[in-house]
């Protein structure tokens, strides 16, 4: 089992991101996208992009990328920070704020059905062992 780990959890990644693109396509956004927004929306809205970048664990160019996309379809702003000139301040607009109940709303359909007939411990058990994992590789750093 702890050889077919790694390559059962890439499959289930690479799944997710294919059914959720497929259900998001008529609306412009990617999986990618959608999370970044998710991130955004839940890490608090005013965090600058390395910070955001930080939370979710990806590079700063690939994340300048995105945002760029979500500023161009009027879901997201960089606004100054008032304490580094340097420093954007990133927040959902009104349209994105509305764009993403939608997008919620269809992933917690997608989530639903990939769950279907998990229980509720199995799905805990499952997450804290994610969660033992993510602790063990930050020890390697």
């Amino acid at each position: 089992m702890r050889d077919q780990f790694p390559f059962a959890v890439a499959r289930v990644t690479r799944r997710w991101r294919k059914m959720l693109d497929e259900r998001l396509k008529d609306l412009g956004v990617t999986q990618a996208r959608w999370s970044t927004m998710v991130y955004l929306e839940k890490g608090g809205e005013g965090l600058t992009q390395r910070e955001l970048a930080s939370l979710m664990a990806i590079e700063n160019p690939t994340l300048v990328r995105l945002l760029d996309s979500l500023e161009q379809q009027g879901l997201i702003e960089r606004r100054p920070c008032p304490n580094d000139r340097r420093a954007r301040r990133l927040h959902l607009t009104d349209a994105g704020r509305a764009f993403m109940n939608d997008l919620s709303g269809r992933a917690e359909v997608l989530r639903e059905e990939m769950l279907e007939g998990i229980s509720d411990e199995e799905l805990e058990c499952t997450v804290k062992v994610f969660h033992k994992i993510l602790e063990n590789a930050e020890k390697q750093k």
